[in-house]
């Protein structure tokens, strides 16, 4: 306990912290690499605790909380630094436990040219919430509608394909086809309906919301002015990246959700397959989206510099794989708007470093 209480005082080179639900497990290293510290604390005795501590290197696996540790901490003094978890694995020594998996991370944490997780604010914290709510609402909506759709082909009767369809033609079915149809199953597919409209009603005010947000919001102005990027995209891109200082280059930013091909080297040769799908998914499925609505439009691809790339590749490419090429770069433009603070120019955004 005494030698403990010494190398409190003489300060840690890193200390590592395993953040659970009520507690945190914290180990740390002195500067000649020995552990000097390994505790378990409560949630509630964060800052005390780290108040009595001198200012170091912590390190924290990316989990739900991450954020807020880090943002306590910072403002202690310290030097909080979020490790993506696949980043620790190869440190765990013998069994897995708490204790081991803060002693990963403290020695993670010094690793040199770590890829680390942007801290965010709280108001990217408050844009990312308002996404996720978004996106699970999109899901409940779409499985009351395929419930819908599943209970009517039950009594023998097919909707033609679209949301809009189904709901123009609904109660109309109800009321022409009465004897086929049971009371409780009509009843049971009206209160669906009711939800169906709950959720479009949520929809609805979320995405306002957002959109005001976008216009509020300088770097998602900028963002904006791309083809393709409304306020959703735009909004994501913010909350999910600040302004993009996690990235060196506009392919890194590529990269990161998965929007580049997977790579097999050996042998001093290269395959190149299908793209990673690695990283952010929703973002990925936004910008793959606003690519087929460009693609949709191909009047509009002479006012921007990539049109000539656009009509070449739609000759020698699937309208799919086009559409990921377009995505990687959309995303490439979109991150060095966002890091040079710079709008967009269709004729001079070859000149950007994307």
């Amino acid at each position: 306990m005494a030698k403990t209480i010494q190398a409190e005082q003489s300060g840690f080179a890193t200390i590592g912290i395993d953040i659970g639900k009520d507690v945190l497990h914290l180990v740390g290293f002195d500067h000649d690499g020995r552990i000097t510290l390994r505790r378990k604390i409560k949630r509630l005795a964060l800052v005390s605790t780290f108040e009595a501590l001198s200012p170091c290197i912590v390190g924290m696996e990316a989990c739900l909380s991450a954020h807020f540790v880090s943002r306590t901490l910072r403002k202690l003094g310290f030097e909080p630094r979020i490790i993506p978890a696949k980043y620790t694995k190869p440190f765990i020594k013998g069994q897995k436990n708490d204790y081991n998996d803060a002693e990963a991370i403290a020695e993670a944490a010094l690793r040199p040219n770590l890829n680390l997780v942007a801290e965010k604010t709280q108001a990217q914290l408050d844009l990312q919430a308002l996404h996720r709510v978004r996106s699970r609402l999109f899901s409940r909506r779409t499985a009351t509608i395929n419930q819908i759709r599943a209970f009517l082909i039950e009594q023998g009767i097919a909707v033609r394909t679209g949301s809009r369809a189904l709901r123009n033609s609904l109660f109309a079915i109800l009321k022409n086809r009465a004897d086929e149809i049971s009371p409780r199953m009509s009843a049971i597919i009206i209160d669906l309906h009711d939800d169906w409209s709950a959720l479009d009603d949520r929809i609805a005010r979320i995405s306002a919301e957002i959109e005001e947000m976008s216009q509020q919001e300088e770097n998602c102005r900028r963002l904006m002015s791309v083809p393709g990027i409304g306020p959703i995209i735009s909004t994501a891109m913010v909350a999910a990246i600040g302004t993009g200082e996690a990235f060196d280059r506009g392919r890194d930013f590529g990269a990161w959700p998965g929007l580049v091909p997977r790579q097999f080297s050996t042998g001093g040769s290269t395959i190149l397959g299908r793209i990673s799908k690695r990283g952010s998914k929703y973002l990925r499925t936004l910008f793959v989206q606003a690519a087929h609505i460009i693609m949709m439009r191909p009047k509009n691809w002479e006012r921007f510099s990539f049109g000539p790339w656009l009509a070449e590749a739609t000759k020698r490419m699937h309208k799919n794989k086009a559409a990921a090429a377009l995505a990687n770069k959309l995303a490439r433009i979109a991150w060095s708007i966002l890091r040079h603070g710079k709008g967009f120019d269709a004729h001079r955004i070859e000149g950007f470093a994307v």
